[in-house]
C-alpha cells in the first residue's frame, strides 16, 4: 500500500512538472465573431506571434515562405483558418453562401494580399486545395501605425448590412468590406 501511495504521488508530481512547464500555447486559438444585420459571422484561428521576427515573415525567403502551400497562407496558425456565416454575404463582390469555409491569402506580392475563400474544411494549414477556391477577392492594405504582435481579425459593423473584414499582423493590415444579405 505505501509503494502504491508513493508512485501515485510521483505520477502526479511528474504530471504536474510537465503541465506546468509547457506554458501558454505559441500560436493560441481565437475568434471573432460579430452580427451583421442579425447574422453572425464568425472567423475561428489560431493567433501566431511576431516574437522579434519582425520583417522576417512575409516573402520568398520569410518564415511563411517555407510553408507547403506558399504563396497562399492559412492567415494564422496551425489549423486552416475557419470562416462560419449564417447569412449569404458578399465579400468584396464574391458571392458567398450561407455555409462554413476556410480563409486563405494569397501573399505573392506582401503588399497587395487576395483573400481566398475556399469550400474544403476541417484541414491542417499546410493541406491547402486550390480546386475547391469559391473564389478571390483583392483586399485593401495600410500599414498599423506599429507593429501588431499578435495576429488578430476584427469584424467592425459599418451600418446597416455591411462591415469591414480586417487581419493584421507585424506590419501589415489587409481589409475587405463584407456585406450581409
Amino acid at each position: 500500500m505505501k509503494r502504491l501511495l508513493i508512485c501515485t504521488g510521483l505520477l502526479a508530481a511528474a504530471t504536474f512538472g510537465l503541465s506546468a512547464q509547457q506554458g501558454p500555447p505559441a500560436s493560441p486559438p481565437a475568434t471573432e465573431s460579430a452580427a451583421i444585420a442579425g447574422k453572425a459571422i464568425t472567423i475561428t484561428y489560431n493567433s501566431p506571434r511576431v516574437k522579434g521576427r519582425a520583417g522576417q515573415i512575409f516573402g520568398k525567403d520569410g518564415l511563411i515562405g517555407h510553408d507547403p502551400t506558399y504563396p497562399v497562407w492559412r492567415a494564422g496558425a496551425n489549423a486552416a483558418t475557419k470562416l462560419h456565416t449564417e447569412a449569404e454575404l458578399t465579400i468584396g463582390g464574391l458571392k458567398v453562401p450561407k455555409d462554413d469555409y476556410t480563409l486563405w491569402v494569397d501573399i505573392s506580392d506582401p503588399d497587395n494580399w487576395v483573400l481566398v475563400v475556399n469550400k474544403q474544411t476541417g484541414q491542417w494549414g499546410t493541406m491547402y486545395d486550390k480546386a475547391q477556391d469559391l473564389g478571390r477577392v483583392k483586399m485593401t492594405m495600410s500599414k498599423p501605425m506599429e507593429t501588431v504582435e499578435n495576429l488578430k481579425y476584427s469584424i467592425a459593423a459599418l451600418g446597416g448590412t455591411t462591415a469591414k473584414l480586417r487581419l493584421e499582423w507585424e506590419n501589415h493590415s489587409a481589409s475587405v468590406l463584407i456585406a450581409v444579405h
